[in-house]
């Protein structure tokens, strides 16, 4: 594979108390972050929630209302666009019809009146694996090789960070998760920060080291894909990564390894480490898939949680899994999804089920917040 020279090595992106207001609505409220040089950086949220307009603000696009932001110890907050070591991929890719691959992703060379601009384009074409069709315009390829396209012209100036606004939006699924393969291995390959805004969850997951979930121009909570949805710090990243079961509950014993609760006069455990409450009223949490339901009255290991009394209200099967809505004494419905393995008979409508979790498993939530926050997006644009 092509080696791809970078120019800003060792070069961290901060934005420090970044806000944009525009009138009275402000799209990004006083955002300090920093993306570390050479890793692959997710900004994930709703429409509406100010990943663009943060996107913008780097760039160069908009110009922040208050805030500063630098590349290294380099301000670039006042730079225009074109002198900051920044490019851009849209989603709509925005090539030149009239010229070939080649002399797409060469453009910014040539502009620039760089020497070597032959061996570069090479190098690049053969980076996104386009070297084939180095001859050939836009319109005959798909849509996958025409975003592989857009990023060849962009990574060819070796910027020191690429921004990537919705880049895999207008691709169908199957195509979305190949490119989402191949974003990853060239970003690994070539070393290079990418920033990729994007409202997919699976999308953020698949490809970023870190992920700043957004959420009404702030940041509700950032780290490795794993942590966050694994351990959720608000009611908004639990419902918007994925599923989560959210039940009113007290804590009752709030200190040791263990916090003890009361879920509607049952009795179930969390780690410390995973409380973000430990006083008063919360939200207990279980992810549908950690969860499993098994016939009333069955013997449980004293290691794992119980809530006992449930009915099944609903069976989906969906293939890898199958899905089940359990009634509790509370009238709530929880979500069960259990693998497909054939390993337990399958519980059928009406069943009478305890639901049972490892204690490692659930989470605990201020009840303060919203527990249908994250359910559903604004209609709103950014």
């Amino acid at each position: 594979m092509a080696e791809v020279r970078g120019r800003t090595a060792g070069r961290d992106l901060r934005l420090e108390h970044v806000t944009k207001k525009f009138g009275d609505f402000v799209a990004v409220d006083d955002l300090t972050l920093t993306v570390p040089q050479g890793s692959f950086f997710a900004l994930l949220g709703p429409s509406g929630c100010g990943k663009t307009t943060t996107l913008r603000v780097v760039a160069g696009l908009e110009d922040p209302t208050a805030g500063r932001v630098l590349i290294g110890e380099e301000d670039i907050t006042d730079l225009r666009p074109y002198k900051r070591p920044v490019n851009t991929v849209f989603q709509s890719y925005a090539l030149f019809p009239h010229l070939s691959i080649a002399e797409n992703v060469a453009f910014g060379l040539r502009r620039r009146g760089v020497k070597d601009h032959a061996q570069r384009t090479k190098a690049m074409l053969e980076l996104v694996q386009l070297d084939q069709h180095a001859s050939r315009k836009p319109t005959q390829l798909s849509g996958g090789q025409q975003q592989r396209v857009a990023l060849g012209r962009a990574l060819v100036n070796e910027p020191g960070v690429l921004l990537l606004d919705e880049p895999l939006g207008a691709l169908d699924l199957k195509l979305r998760r190949q490119m989402q393969i191949e974003l990853k291995r060239i970003q690994t390959e070539i070393g290079i920060t990418f920033v990729h805004v994007t409202h997919d969850q699976e999308e953020a997951m698949t490809m970023a080291d870190t992920i700043a979930v957004m959420n009404h121009g702030v940041i509700e909570q950032q780290g490795a894909p794993a942590e966050l949805y694994e351990n959720p710090a608000t009611t908004f990243v639990a419902n918007f990564l994925g599923q989560s079961n959210l039940v009113r509950a007290e804590v009752t014993e709030p200190s040791g390894d263990m916090v003890g609760v009361d879920c509607h006069g049952q009795k179930v455990s969390v780690p410390t480490e995973r409380a973000h409450a430990v006083t008063g009223s919360c939200w207990l949490g279980v992810r549908p898939e950690k969860i499993l339901a098994v016939p009333t009255g069955a013997d449980h290991d004293a290691t794992v949680n119980v809530l006992a009394g449930g009915r099944i209200s609903d069976v989906s099967f969906v293939g890898v899994s199958t899905q089940y809505l359990v009634r509790m004494p509370w009238e709530q419905e929880l979500m069960v999804f259990e693998q497909n393995t054939q390993q337990r008979p399958r519980l059928g409508f009406g069943d009478e089920v305890d639901l049972t979790w490892s204690r490692e498993h659930a989470f605990l939530l201020d009840a303060q917040q919203d527990a249908q926050a994250g359910t559903t997006s604004p209609d709103t644009d950014e």
